[in-house]
């Protein structure tokens, strides 16, 4: 373990034999048994915990990564949004001038020709009932595509949210310090002398 041969663990037990005589020796070496594996517990505790602490480093980390890009994404379909708005506000704009065009040609054909006014009146409640028509399916489209690429986003920052819960709940190794102390309780008192 720590770099001795036998060899010397031979000398080093001699060394103690006379030194500490053979009466006490046993009650010397069940001490220094306990006091190393009490080190041992502690040393895996604290490895347990950096372990611990680094994870849920790493799961902060990576939660922040997800909100960055679910921040970004929703930029981007903001974005989008406004340039369909923009572009069905302008399609209404041309339909609108394509309605009043038309209006005012059918204004013109009633005034020179003969044809009945209701006959031209449904003409342009059926242009303007398109018009409606196509619109609203565009709108609906847009609507659609959104609350499709909204619905990703929630579901993984909803997955970083349930990990890091889990992290934090579970130990890594299942080692704590209350199962050192179990263990010290249950070790036998050594007699002093």
């Amino acid at each position: 373990m720590f770099g001795i041969d036998f060899s010397e663990l031979v000398v080093i037990g001699v060394v103690a034999l006379v030194v500490i005589g053979p009466e006490r020796l046993p009650r010397v070496a069940r001490t220094a048994g306990l006091l190393l594996g009490r080190m041992q517990r502690y040393v895996n505790s604290v490895k347990a915990d950096i372990s611990r602490e680094m994870q849920l480093d790493e799961l902060k980390k990576l939660q922040a990564d997800i909100q960055e890009s679910a921040r970004n994404f929703e930029r981007d379909i903001t974005k989008e949004i406004k340039a369909v708005e923009q572009e069905v506000g302008q399609a209404a704009e041309s339909l609108k001038t394509e309605v009043g065009q038309v209006s005012e040609s059918v204004r013109a054909e009633l005034t020179h020709s003969a044809q009945p006014v209701a006959e031209m009146q449904d003409e342009v409640k059926q242009i303007a009932e398109s018009l409606k028509t196509e619109v609203g399916q565009v709108s609906e489209s847009v609507k659609a595509e959104l609350a499709q690429s909204v619905q990703p986003v929630a579901a993984i920052a909803d997955a970083a949210k349930d990990a890091e819960h889990a992290a934090i709940a579970k130990p890594a190794d299942g080692a704590t310090v209350a199962d050192d102390r179990v263990g010290e309780a249950a070790l036998p008192s050594l007699p002093k002398g």
